[in-house]
């Protein structure tokens, strides 16, 4: 099936969000979760189970759009696909477990673990693939994969109650598709090329304003719909990794594997501050140990001696007691409010987006990277910094990130 971007029309009276923002009324995620569960229940748009409002709608016709990811582009490239739970999302399921390909199911409400990985029963027939695809399969032929198993997720299929052809996404409140992408982005599972699709009716193909999204939020870069592949050509950056400041102590205690995830990235020495979580003001506004000593005000060196010492070729930079470098923090200051994510591309890491402040660096923002920073790779940072970045300074520096490891960061001064 050919990928298409024509515009959908709602059949009579769809979702009226264009029409509410004239009108000067804002729109929020539950205006627009609310249009669509009303919309396909008053048109008989869905099938079992009704009503849909508070599900991710199980459309009529979904099997169907869901085969027909076959015919998609992709299809055959991808070897280990994760694929959610949801009902209209059976048919994708099925797919995947015909073309033999590792399916993985989120574990349920994530209580032990992960990821499980659907295991068909050997000499499966096509009846007990079936099986396999529902909900009730899903139960019977899955095993728990472990948090250490190395996973690399070619795609990843979510359920949505309402999406843009820009790829923005809406889910049915939870959260557990965002929280679920950015645990398998904490992990290393997926990253920015990691294709999303999602499957859905036309008529939940809509319109949502990008102010409605946040940077936690996941998009998606292909539609499935009942008529045809929608390729969103999206260019927000998807999650990635968790965003321990919007997580509060109470999910951290409801969600066991997370709170495994939280305590391994604190021994990594990230920032794992918890939303409700009191903050660590005894070196609040204080620069990291080293950055400043020596140097007058507007005469620091571009890197410290440490960076010049001659070193093997891909050798990660480590701390005095010889341990590899922990994934690198690159603290950026005298950047423009109107500065988006999308023009630090040149840095081709994975990096949180510049809204994000750090409270040991008032006045800067933070780009926390999923991998240890090699002296070459620090080397070509610098370089793309000077050419993107114009008039900052910084060098190399070592501190203590939360009385916990010593890790190695970048810090970058303003003028």
């Amino acid at each position: 099936m050919e990928a298409t971007s024509a515009p959908v029309r709602w059949l009579r009276a769809g979702p009226p969000t264009r029409a509410a923002e004239r009108a000067g009324s804002p729109v929020s995620k539950w205006d627009i979760r609310n249009k669509i569960w009303d919309y396909m229940e008053a048109n008989n748009l869905a099938d079992f189970p009704r009503p849909v409002h508070h599900r991710i709608p199980n459309f009529k016709g979904s099997f169907q759009t869901g085969v027909s990811i076959k015919s998609w582009d992709g299809f055959g490239q991808a070897r280990e696909v994760k694929v959610d739970p949801d009902k209209p999302l059976e048919g994708i399921r099925l797919s995947m477990l015909q073309a033999r390909k590792t399916l993985l199911v989120p574990t349920p409400r994530l209580r032990t673990g992960l990821f499980n990985r659907i295991e068909p029963p050997p000499g499966a027939t096509k009846e007990t693939l079936r099986k396999c695809a529902t909900s009730q399969g899903v139960r019977d032929y899955s095993v728990p994969v472990g948090l250490d198993a190395k996973v690399h997720v070619d795609l990843v299929v979510v359920g949505s109650v309402a999406v843009s052809e820009k790829g923005w996404r809406i889910g049915k409140g939870e959260g557990f598709a965002d929280m679920e992408y950015a645990m398998m982005a904490s992990m290393g599972a997926v990253g920015q090329k990691t294709t999303v699709i999602t499957a859905v009716h036309d008529c939940q193909v809509v319109d949502i304003p990008e102010e409605l999204l946040d940077d936690h939020d996941l998009t998606v870069d292909y539609i499935l719909t009942p008529t045809r592949i929608i390729k969103t050509e999206c260019k927000r950056p998807k999650p990635w990794g968790i965003m321990w400041h919007k997580i509060s102590q109470e999910t951290l205690k409801k969600i066991p594997v997370l709170k495994i995830l939280h305590g391994r990235e604190k021994l990594e020495g990230k920032d794992v501050l918890l939303k409700d979580e009191p903050h660590d003001t005894s070196t609040m506004g204080k620069t990291p140990r080293g950055a400043n000593e020596n140097f007058p005000e507007g005469s620091r060196p571009q890197a410290e001696a440490s960076l010049a010492q001659p070193r093997r070729e891909g050798e990660a930079l480590s701390d005095e007691r010889g341990h590899l470098g922990a994934p690198a923090t690159v603290y950026v200051g005298n950047i423009s409010s109107e500065t988006r994510t999308s023009q630090a591309q040149f840095l081709q890491l994975f990096f949180i987006c510049f809204s994000l402040q750090s409270p040991n660096h008032p006045g800067c923002s933070a780009l926390h990277f999923f991998e240890s920073l090699s002296i070459t790779k620090t080397i070509q940072v610098e370089k793309d910094l000077q050419q993107h970045v114009k008039g900052c300074n910084w060098h190399m520096s070592s501190h203590t990130h939360h009385k916990a490891t010593l890790i190695r960061c970048l810090v970058i001064h303003g003028p």
